[in-house]
Order: structure tokens, then C-alpha cells, then sequence
């Protein structure tokens, strides 16, 4: 795919210019060579490049065109499954670890930003988890209940402390958990860049990887222009993911997400929406997520059309449901609406594989890439440098293509008209 800018969204409208990387030019050597410059390419790439190791990014476009400049700005904690069932999947030893990682990975981020000092209108304000009907609100309560054994910062809200929190009267329950908050994507990714490049590594931008091929022992990967020989490559290319690899394409499937921005609220109106300023995602099928941002605007997301948008208008859903949920938004404009591909695996887990000695992929963040994809850096760049003082994180899985792939245009939007029928009617 050729190059370019970010397609237009709030965030590089207002990210204060975006990154121009120069395109991988003849031939060249690194001990580990990164595929993709989002989240998990750059926080690995940072965290090899401190600890003093030859690295370098290789992005089709330019760092944050996919995902991790694109999504909606939640920092959240946790995976899909609640703690007990994670630790009845993986067994108390990787399962409790998997848990530890997950639920730190805003403490992380957060903490990585204050150190890096990046300028990403990051708050950690918290995470609410919204029930709207009492099957979600059970799901819910089953959360809250086993993180707080586990001594985990988290609450249970009732209808009047979640419409206190949220400014509106949908809700019958929801969870609170502190360690949540939002960022500026897009200015998150940029700084990302420019303090991985500070630290050494080198980054490409504009330089599609065409081919991975093992030659004298070491991973030549080509471009256009160019080639990399390296001893370790990093696979992380999450819902924007090709042929590089067989069969990785297809044990994913990429899954659009859109979000809608309003102009910046009034002060009367900003004040009588989420004042305390958490973000908001719903328990269900299908979960519509929001905040409002540093400069008081708006931003609903959810699924959208299976294809890329460029206003709000295409997704009229997401801008009615929040005129639903806070009727004072009457009149207010929405000035944009984008979308992307966020990676979707089988089991809803990250998927981490080595299939080859020296070949390290990482992808599958489900919508939860914000806070893991920065931790997973660490963790990342750890096992590629042979650090074994820590055990890794994450369980390291097969490689599995999904049956009847070449169908997931059809099954997703089947399953986001199942879902949204089932939260309808509480199923």
C-alpha cells in the first residue's frame, strides 16, 4: 500500500503536525528490525534503544496512521475475561501474571509518559464500565467483586452514583476503577516516535515490508527501496495486518471502529457530562465507549460501516445515542467522524507467537491496544534482548488461522446485528 498522512480525524486536526519519517533507502543492518510503527512497535523500539540495542522501525505509512492514532483515547485496564476465569484458563502461576499485567498496564503508560514528558493531554481520571440492563449489570458486579479480592482500586456504582458520574440516568450499575484514563492518541504516538528516535532507534517511515525471508542466518526484510538485515524481527501490525507472515493474516479478523467529536462544549453543557471527566465504556454485545476530551468535546465511539468514513454523518447511530443519553446536546455540532481497523482474535486475547527462531509477532489487542500495547513494549523488548529474569507476561501461543476466514466481512456484521439485537432485549 503506498504512503500517507493519517486520514482525517480530530486527532490530527489537532496533534500540532504529524511525523515525517524518511523512507528506507538502500541497504542496511540492525540486531532487531520492527514491522509497524504503532503502540507496540514504538514502545518496544524505545525500550530496546535505552537499554543500548541496535533497533529499527519499518512503517508502511507514518508512526500513528493506523490504529494508535486513530482510537478513542481510553487507557484502560484488563482483559475480556474476568480474573477468575483467566486464572482457570492459564493456571495460577501465568494466570495471575496475566492479570498483574493487564490491570498495571495504565500505571505503566502513565508512568511512561511522565518519565518521556510527552504532551498528550493524558489524565488518569479512571474507568467506568457501564451497565445499562441487569445481565450486564450482573457481569459487572462478578467483576468488581473478584478485583477487589485481589485488593484491585475498584468500586461498585449504583444508579444515583453513576448518573453523579456520567450525567445521565441510563444506568442501573456500573465499576469504577482508578487506574483508568484517556490521551490524545495521535500526540501519544508522535511522542512515542521522537523519544525512540532520541534514544537511538532508527525509524522508517513510508517503507512497506514486502518480504521476510531468512538468508545466512540472519532475516532479510525488503522494501521498495531497501532492506534490512537483522538478527531479530517484531511483527506488530495489529488490524492493518497482511501476507507478510502465512497465516497470520488470517487468525485475526480486522473490525472497524468509529467515533464521532463534537465541537467544544459550552461550559454549561461540558459540566453536565462525565464532570468528573472519567471515560465510559458499556457492559454488552456490542460496547459503545466515550469521554470528553481536554478541550471539552465530545467523543462517542463504537462499531461502524465496514469500510473508511470521513464525518459523522455515516455514523448517525453513535451521535443519536449520545443526544439520547444527555438531551442538552440539542444544536451541538459534531465536526468529525473517522474510523479503523481494530484486530479481533477467536478467543478475544492478545496473541503473541514465535514460529520461527528469531521471529517475534505481537497483535490481537481487541480494543484494549492503548495501555497493554505500551506495557507490551517492555515486555517485548525484554525477550527479544534474551532477558529471562523476568517470566513474559503473556502466554505464547500457535499460530491458528481462523476457518472460513475469507468470509469475516459477512460474520461481522452478523455478529454486530446479533450483538446489538441481544443488548437490545437483554440477552
Amino acid at each position: 500500500m503506498p504512503a500517507s498522512s493519517p486520514p482525517r480525524s480530530l486527532y490530527r486536526d489537532t496533534a500540532g503536525g504529524t511525523a515525517n519519517y524518511p523512507a528506507l533507502s538502500g541497504a542496511h543492518r540492525a540486531r532487531v528490525a520492527i514491522v509497524g510503527g504503532g503502540f507496540t512497535g514504538l514502545s518496544t523500539a524505545l525500550h530496546l534503544a535505552e537499554a543500548g540495542d541496535d533497533v529499527c522501525v519499518l512503517e508502511a505509512h507514518q508512526p500513528g496512521w493506523g490504529a494508535s492514532g486513530r482510537n478513542g483515547g481510553q487507557v484502560n485496564p484488563g482483559l475480556k475475561y474476568d480474573p477468575d476465569t483467566i486464572e482457570a484458563m492459564f493456571g495460577p502461576d501465568l494466570g495471575q501474571r496475566m492479570i498483574d499485567f493487564s490491570y498495571g498496564a495504565p500505571d505503566f503508560t502513565f508512568g511512561l509518559i511522565k518519565r518521556l514528558s510527552i504532551d498528550c493531554e493524558a489524565r488518569q481520571n479512571g474507568t467506568i464500565r457501564a451497565a445499562i440492563r441487569p445481565k450486564p449489570a450482573a457481569a459487572v458486579r462478578a467483576t468488581a467483586t473478584q478485583c477487589k479480592r485481589r485488593g484491585m482500586p475498584v468500586g461498585l456504582l449504583d444508579a444515583t452514583a453513576m448518573a453523579a458520574r456520567t450525567g445521565t440516568d441510563r444506568y442501573i450499575s456500573g465499576m469504577f476503577d482508578a487506574r483508568g484514563g484517556d490521551l490524545h492518541p495521535l500526540k501519544y504516538t508522535l511522542g512515542l516516535a521522537a523519544a525512540a528516535r532520541k534514544a537511538g532507534a532508527r525509524i522508517f517511515g513510508g517503507s512497506e515490508v514486502l518480504s521476510l525471508n531468512r538468508q545466512a542466518g540472519r532475516w532479510v526484510l525488503k522494501t521498495a527501496d531497501g532492506s534490512v538485515s537483522a538478527e531479530k524481527v517484531l511483527v506488530a501490525t495489529n488490524g492493518y495486518t497482511g501476507d507478510l507472515w502465512p497465516g497470520l493474516e488470517q487468525s485475526l479478523v480486522p473490525v472497524f471502529s468509529a467515533i464521532a467529536a463534537t465541537e467544544p462544549l459550552s461550559p454549561t453543557v461540558a459540566a453536565a457530562i462525565l464532570p468528573q471527566r472519567p471515560v465510559v465504556y458499556e457492559a454488552g454485545n456490542i460496547t459503545v465507549y466515550y469521554r470528553v476530551d481536554a478541550q471539552n468535546r465530545l467523543l462517542m465511539g463504537g462499531r461502524g460501516p465496514m469500510r473508511p468514513i470521513g464525518d459523522a454523518s455515516a455514523i448517525r447511530y453513535l451521535t443519536d445515542y449520545a443526544l439520547r443519553l444527555w438531551p442538552v446536546l440539542a444544536g451541538t455540532a459534531w465536526t468529525h467522524g473517522w474510523n479503523g481497523r481494530v484486530a479481533i482474535t477467536k478467543d478475544h486475547l492478545l496473541h503473541v507467537h514465535e514460529p520461527e527462531d528469531g521471529i517475534l509477532i505481537c497483535l490481537g489487542y481487541n480494543g484494549r491496544g492503548v495501555a497493554m500495547a505500551s506495557a507490551m513494549g517492555n515486555a517485548l523488548a525484554n525477550r527479544l534482548r534474551g532477558d529471562a529474569t523476568t517470566p513474559f507476561p503473556m502466554p505464547i501461543s500457535g499460530l491458528k488461522p481462523i476457518r472460513f476466514h475469507r468470509f469475516w466481512p459477512l460474520g461481522v456484521k452478523a455478529a454486530i446485528l446479533s450483538g446489538r439485537v441481544k443488548d437490545r432485549f437483554g440477552l
